[in-house]
């Protein structure tokens, strides 16, 4: 990743560089009060989301430093005539220093303390949810329980917009779990960076609409992050150039797809058109079957050979290996010869299994000197590591990590908020996607988008992020269009990906162009 896209990713911070970043403002000459900025930045925020001048709102207040930020806004909302309702569990005297300051001046200016949410109807406008912050995480903390589980329970059933600081309560904010239950946000106001449990595993489920406010915080030597957002404007940032007047289908590169075993030819051959219609100048498939078609009438302009030719072919760059491979013996020696060939590789489907079931290939693998992509689901991801899948989603930032520095690989990790990483541990947090691509094919779409970027001259870097990316956002554009995720098939993904790919790309060069509609 170069110089220039790192400026233009934006930062995601685990818990550790959060407390870091919060114990370094500490040593500033004048700390700033991060507590009474972040309720400010929050009161502000929900004001402008409320169409009315005046509002009734129920704040829900933990025991931490997120209770904190509640008491805050509690009092910059009630300074600004609204009505709020405070509910407080727990004891007084045991939270934090900054929390119990907040909660003193929410007391010196009226406010009252509530030690549950009041029965019967309630016109309340908005729910802000400050139970819990960050810092929920599988080996130290306990599922959400008690009093704290009915007010979660209770709020995620009424019919209003919930407001969450930094993050939905239940919500690990280094892995998107769900410790016990989780607030079901409208609106997540997050402070300081990003946290990845905002966008992967249930993260999606539970923020809505994720609002970052930096807070303003200046360090002269803040931590270096490795995680960053995978979003439409460092897409953007990857794109190929456009394409020259005076070109020919040599100067966009050759990919070939290996699999399409019996039965499954049809993955093969959804890797192949969309290799071909994202665009590769050439796209050829070795197709494994033994019932092989030698063209595809469909799709003629792919080139069909048996798999061993595929290796021969002198001008090819990348080789795209597990769509519809299966794990026929014939399959084992084929992917052996493709990680002792040349070209840069796309591993997916059973290629990862293959590899997963056999040592000689994994070390086969990691001791490649010529890029490689891994294209795991979850699933495939813990054959990898040997573990279960719940293991991997538990914790889908350390797996990704882990495949990728154990295999020397690029590596995405599928699923809601799949994440990439590169084999020097940068990690990148796709934002785009949604359930429509819970259907099958849709990984061999994925597979063949990269191998095209590939050989139209992006590194494998630049390739894996603006096709997971692209990817996702032709099913955000079906999303809409179809009113709804249910039915959406991976061939309609190939077109739409084709049609966003062309806008990104020339949408500057026809608009800075005052001649492009004369003609």
């Amino acid at each position: 990743m170069s110089v220039k896209n790192m400026m233009i990713a934006d930062p995601v911070l685990l818990t550790a560089e959060m407390r870091a970043i919060e114990h370094l403002t500490t040593l500033l000459p004048e700390p700033p009060r991060l507590m009474e900025k972040a309720g400010l930045a929050a009161a502000q925020i929900i004001c402008d989301q409320l169409h009315k001048k005046s509002h009734h709102i129920l704040v829900l207040a933990g025991p931490g430093n997120n209770g904190g930020d509640a008491f805050v806004v509690a009092r910059y909302l009630k300074e600004w005539e609204n009505t709020v309702t405070v509910v407080f569990h727990g004891d007084r005297n045991r939270v934090p220093p900054d929390a119990k300051q907040a909660m003193q001046a929410w007391l010196e200016i009226g406010g009252e303390i509530l030690a549950d949410i009041p029965d019967g109807k309630q016109d309340w406008d908005a729910v802000i949810d400050g139970i819990f912050g960050i810092g929920l995480n599988l080996s130290q903390s306990r599922p959400i329980d008690g009093k704290y589980r009915e007010w979660v329970d209770t709020v995620n059933q009424m019919n209003i917009p919930i407001v969450a600081l930094d993050i939905p309560s239940g919500l690990g904010s280094d892995d998107g779990c769900i410790y016990g239950t989780a607030i079901r946000a409208t609106l997540t106001v997050t402070f300081i960076g990003f946290k990845p449990g905002l966008f992967t595993n249930f993260g999606p489920e539970c923020c809505g609409t994720i609002v970052l406010r930096d807070l303003n915080i200046l360090l002269p030597s803040p931590p270096e992050p490795r995680i960053w957002l995978l979003n439409h404007r460092l897409a953007n940032s990857l794109l190929p150039p456009p394409r020259p007047l005076n070109s020919h289908k040599g100067s966009f590169g050759n990919v070939a797809i290996l699999g399409g075993s019996t039965g499954m030819i049809g993955a093969a051959l959804m890797a192949g058109r969309s290799a071909l219609h994202l665009g590769a100048g050439r796209v050829y498939l070795g197709l494994l079957a033994e019932n092989a078609p030698s063209v595809d009438f469909s799709q003629p302009e792919l080139m069909l050979r048996t798999p061993s030719e595929l290796f021969s072919l002198n001008s090819l760059s990348c080789l795209v290996v597990g769509p519809g491979l299966g794990q026929s013996t014939q399959a084992l020696l084929l992917l052996e010869t493709a990680l002792h060939s040349e070209f840069t590789l796309v591993l997916d489907a059973d290629a990862l299994n293959l590899i997963a079931l056999y040592p000689d290939l994994a070390r086969n693998l990691s001791q490649r000197n010529i890029p490689t992509i891994l294209t795991p689901h979850p699933a495939e991801a813990a054959r990898l590591l040997h573990i279960d899948t719940a293991t991997v989603q538990n914790d889908r930032m350390h797996a990704v990590h882990q495949i990728s520095r154990s295999f020397n690989c690029y590596v995405v990790l599928k699923g809601a908020g799949s994440i990439c990483c590169f084999p020097d541990g940068k990690r990148y947090l796709n934002t785009s996607g949604n359930p429509g691509l819970s259907t099958a094919g849709t990984g061999d779409v994925l597979a063949g988008i990269i191998g095209a970027l590939i050989v139209q001259g992006l590194n494998p870097g630049q390739a894996l992020l603006l096709a997971v990316y692209l990817h996702g956002a032709a099913a955000d554009h079906l999303l809409q269009k179809n009113h709804g995720p249910v039915g959406m098939v991976a061939s309609e993904v190939i077109g739409v990906a084709r049609l966003l790919l062309n806008q990104w790309i020339y949408q500057n060069e026809n608009s800075s162009n005052p001649l492009h509609d004369s003609v």
